[in-house]
């Protein structure tokens, strides 16, 4: 979570929502990195989007079983769906997102029925990751 927090900096600095993901391995490698990058590109530039797709090219493979995907906030509808499509075997995230979070936030996309998903680990250095937002946001209003 520590390197998400790292590329989640980043995104800020460049003037996008801190939000950083990467995609672990099972021997706890790293083999995919992201940050948010909607501002710069395009509205599916997400952090979890690009790690995943990061990863996918690294592993010369799509699906991901196997990894876990670390993102500094709760996922919303289009990355999570995302994450089960590329079955990853682990989710784990930080802050929760009320507004548009889709692993319990406001939904979760895990309980509908769809093939099985991966594990959900929520609130791991959630004060770091809210607070990285929530600063974030204050200096943008």
């Amino acid at each position: 979570m520590r390197c998400a927090l790292a590329l989640a900096r980043e995104a800020g600095a460049a003037g996008e929502t801190p939000v950083g993901a990467v995609v672990v391995d099972a021997s706890g490698a790293v083999v995919g990195r992201g940050r948010n990058s909607t501002e710069e590109r395009d509205a599916t530039c997400h952090a979890e989007i690009e790690a995943l797709r990061d990863a996918a090219g690294n592993l010369g493979r799509w699906r991901l079983t196997g990894c876990a995907l670390y993102v500094t906030m709760e996922p919303c509808p289009m990355c999570a769906g995302a994450a089960m499509n590329s079955r990853i075997s682990e989710l784990v995230y930080g802050a929760r997102d009320t507004r548009a979070g889709a692993c319990g936030g406001v939904m979760n996309i895990f309980v509908e029925g769809f093939s099985p998903g991966p594990k959900i680990y929520g609130g791991v250095l959630e004060e770091e990751c809210r607070r990285l937002l929530s600063d974030f946001f204050r200096e943008k209003r």
